[in-house]
């Protein structure tokens, strides 16, 4: 039989498997009486609301790049004492999380020159490519004239060896 329970404990369970003291799944199981398979599922619902959630290493250093952005995010709009209750929560410090911002924002400056030395190097494809095509009809051309003169002059000798045999 399913129970229901409220969204206070379910955010109270969250706390625990997260917070500081964190306690593991199978522990908090069978402290509160709440299946295992419940507990996961919990923690994968506020994971995905976007909140940063702590992989199996209790060390921050064990987060996911998703779980460490996710909790950059999370933070951004913060002021600083709002910053230091949450990553007491979360076991983090205020300067992970702020080297978690600026690995981010760095990534993100990555992508940019990345995608301006793609940009450039597209329009040095297209160029070469408007290049080559100028080429290969300017050969396509010639082939097809020196077939036609190939052709015309075995016309030309069946002529005159039809006329001369004659």
């Amino acid at each position: 039989m399913s129970q229901h329970y409220t969204e206070e404990f379910k955010a109270s369970m969250i706390e625990k498997l997260l917070g500081t003291n964190r306690q593991s799944v199978s522990t908090l199981s069978k402290e509160s009486g709440v299946s295992e398979s419940a507990l996961y599922r919990w923690r994968l619902t506020y994971q995905k609301q976007g909140h940063g959630v702590p992989e199996k290493s209790k060390s921050s250093a064990g987060w996911s790049a998703a779980n460490k952005l996710a909790t950059v995010i999370e933070t951004a709009v913060m002021n600083e004492a709002a910053l230091s209750e949450y990553c007491r929560k979360k076991g983090l410090y205020p300067v992970q999380v702020k080297a978690w911002k600026e690995a981010a924002l760095s990534g993100y400056a990555h992508v940019i020159q990345a995608d301006k030395a793609n940009s450039s190097q597209r329009r040095e494809d297209q160029k070469t490519i408007k290049t080559l095509k100028r080429e290969l009809r300017g050969k396509e051309k010639a082939l097809a004239e020196t077939a036609a003169l190939l052709v015309l002059s075995k016309k030309w000798q069946a002529i005159w060896v039809d006329n001369e045999a004659s």
